[in-house]
């Protein structure tokens, strides 16, 4: 039967499962005419469900189209981006975790928070407030600094002329200071936590560019305050995201993640 000839449902939850059924596997995204053909719904009616979509997170733009967003990944099914960005760093991540015996995360930024798409335990006993899924401010973590450097200024002014809420005994919670802070992480390469997520905690992190240097995801090497060196694993962390770098610049197809 073709998509005009349906039966759409009159339930928003059903409407809602068929824009979102219409992503098929190989789809990286899609537009609001082909959603509406796939459907068989109204461009109107998958503008509009898109929008509310779009708001909750479960959809995100990209240019004139849409596709799946964290949303999804945080529920348990299945969005492309995560997966990809995690089979392209997880050896990466491996090597650090082998190199240092600390934890080794892998983290986007979602609006304000930051996402854990991946996280390899350390040696480690001390408890990290991360967790595959899970979300943090991005401007009390290590990757969410490494992130918010070199952010849009537009958005990243956003962000930080917000509430910037303490979360750790050593949160950044003054724009100015934060802003100073990302200064010196776009100069360095590295971002550098120390207690501003959790106590007794700390991290090196650094980010994971395109091409255009827009920021894709972020690692980062984490541990007890006081165990973790930091002189030590700020360049190692560094040298692999810029392998990683390297990696996505000599393959145009891994500049859609």
């Amino acid at each position: 039967m073709c998509p005009t000839e349906r039966n759409i449902p009159d339930s928003m939850i059903g409407r809602v499962s068929l824009v979102l059924g219409a992503f098929g596997p190989g789809d990286e995204d899609l537009g609001i005419s082909e959603i509406s053909r796939r459907t068989g719904m109204a461009k109107a009616t998958v503008s509009r469900i898109v929008r509310e979509l779009i708001d909750y997170e479960f959809l995100e733009r990209r240019g004139t189209s849409v596709r799946l967003g964290l949303r999804i990944f945080e529920l348990g099914s299945v969005t492309r981006r995560p997966k990809d960005l995690r089979r392209l760093a997880l050896a990466t991540m491996a090597d650090l975790r082998q190199a240092t015996g600390h934890a080794v995360h892998l983290a986007v930024r979602e609006g304000r928070e930051v996402v854990y798409i991946e996280i390899l335990r350390g040696r480690d006993t001390v408890p990290l407030p991360s967790r595959v899924g899970g979300r943090m401010p991005a401007h009390a973590t290590g990757v969410g600094k490494a992130l918010l450097a070199f952010t849009d200024a537009a958005i990243a002014d956003a962000i930080l002329d917000g509430e910037l809420e303490k979360v750790g005994p050593r949160t950044f919670t003054s724009a100015r200071d934060l802003r100073a802070e990302l200064g010196s992480v776009r100069t360095h390469g590295v971002a550098y936590e120390q207690e501003e997520s959790a106590a007794g905690v700390c991290c090196a992190a650094s980010p994971i560019l395109r091409e255009n240097g827009e920021p894709i995801a972020a690692i980062s090497v984490s541990g007890p305050l006081g165990v973790v060196q930091l002189e030590r694993v700020g360049p190692a962390v560094q040298a692999a995201t810029m392998g990683l770098n390297r990696l996505i610049r000599n393959n145009s197809s891994l500049n859609r993640i």
